[in-house]
């Protein structure tokens, strides 16, 4: 029988290992590795081509909708389920976007985390029973408004796009507006998920047409 090949990307290693050794318990599933950041996942990815990753939504130095994103693109036939401590609804929606496959909270059993795995692999979509509601209204609010996406951005991510139309990086960003790079990178991840673009040159292009470098 042909195994399920898991990668597992958290920033915790006891969470890695953890998972790692309940998993392994099963003769379909195997843990090709672990990785606790997004150049770690993206390089493991391209090392042992995963059936399944595995992606903690948040983590240290980078996001993880951003990693999700990342692989989707460049490695679409690994499928992502992403695991967290959060059930907000735009995290939700940001790792809907981004390719996420499954959508899972830490809190559920582990039997719960196996079956997404097999589920995912199936092809199938996957979302944990406790936020699929959250998804459900937000979805319905969403077809009952008409404003331009443009209007669903806060100002502080008006803000990072315009910037990022300037074509500053988001060092550049951080220091221009007093923040953390890593504060930076989860704005940036909004503002593609919320406009619907894959990538920061789309939300450049974005941000011209609607003249918005103009307007500042």
């Amino acid at each position: 029988m042909e195994k399920i090949r898991v990668l597992v990307v958290d920033d915790h290693e006891i969470v890695r290992m953890g998972l790692t050794h309940f998993m392994e318990q099963f003769s379909d599933l195997e843990v090709v590795g672990g990785a606790s950041t997004l150049g770690e996942a993206l390089l493991k990815t391209e090392q042992f081509r995963p059936d399944v990753v595995i992606m903690d939504i948040c983590l240290k130095k980078s996001s993880g909708i951003d990693a999700c994103r990342e692989i989707c693109n460049c490695f679409p036939e690994t499928r992502v389920i992403m695991l967290t401590s959060y059930g907000e609804e735009d995290m939700l929606m940001e790792s809907i976007f981004a390719g996420a496959k499954g959508y899972v909270l830490k809190d559920v059993g582990s039997d719960e985390i196996i079956r997404a795995v097999r589920a995912v692999h199936r092809d199938e979509s996957l979302l944990d029973s406790k936020v699929t509601k959250k998804l459900l209204d937000q979805m319905r609010r969403s077809g009952q408004r008409s404003q331009d996406a443009l209007e669903q951005l806060t100002a502080q991510e008006k803000k990072v796009l315009v910037l990022i139309a300037e074509g500053k990086t988001n060092k550049e960003i951080a220091e221009s507006i007093y923040l953390s790079e890593k504060t930076v990178r989860n704005y940036v991840s909004s503002i593609l998920a919320k406009l619907n673009l894959v990538n920061r040159t789309e939300a450049a292009a974005y941000a011209a047409k609607k003249n918005l470098v103009n307007q500042n």
